[in-house]
């Protein structure tokens, strides 16, 4: 099961769904076409933006860590954060912001914790480069990097509901094992949360 297969699960059709730091638009334009959803994007770069009208996907340009005041309570069925809170100034903020906007949100996050980050700092000494976080420590938009128990236990801190978890390995593949040690095993995972 794909992280995007897991997000079509949880998103009802004809729902309403706000993709925040949407990149190209590509979750926006599977769901419109397997769920019928009304799709808005939200993202800063140009040239997703552009990527995003290229397939008829409504976008606005707006930074997230300058406040998402433009949207009400409750406005969206669905409010997707996928592989984003790592890049934002203030995630906490962030996850508070869209549990108002969003009757249920999805986040997906890279988990710091895999083994394969654990032993690149234990043997090199180094920052790791992996699938999941490709760039150098230098080059990288993540500031926030976090591991699956830090992202729960700052919703737990924020009084903000975990309904479901689903980890993926490097290969975006859930697999079993995954279940034993999410913290080691799991590349990332996909959040369902709500207040």
């Amino acid at each position: 099961m794909s992280t995007l297969s897991v997000i079509e699960k949880w998103v009802e059709v004809r729902s309403k769904v706000l993709d925040l730091g949407c990149g190209n638009g590509n979750i926006l334009s599977e769901l419109q076409k397997t769920k019928d959803v009304i799709g808005l994007g939200v993202e800063i770069e140009e040239k997703n933006i552009e990527e995003c009208l290229l397939q008829n996907i409504n976008v606005i340009e707006q930074n997230i860590d300058d406040g998402l005041i433009n949207f009400s309570n409750d406005s969206f069925d669905v409010v997707i954060l996928s592989q984003t809170i790592q890049v934002l100034k203030n995630p906490n903020t962030a996850l508070g912001e869209i549990t108002r906007i969003g009757k249920t949100c999805i986040v997906t996050i890279p988990n710091f914790g895999h083994w394969r980050s654990r032993l690149s700092l234990l043997f090199n000494g180094r920052m790791p480069v992996t699938s999941p976080l490709p760039e150098s420590w230098h080059a990288t938009p993540n500031i926030h990097l976090c591991t699956l128990k830090d992202f729960e236990m700052l919703c737990s801190e924020l009084l903000i509901t975990i309904e479901e978890r689903v980890t993926v390995n490097s290969n975006n593949e859930n697999k079993w094992y995954l279940n034993i040690w999410p913290n080691l095993f799991s590349a990332s995972a996909i959040y369902k949360i709500s207040k």
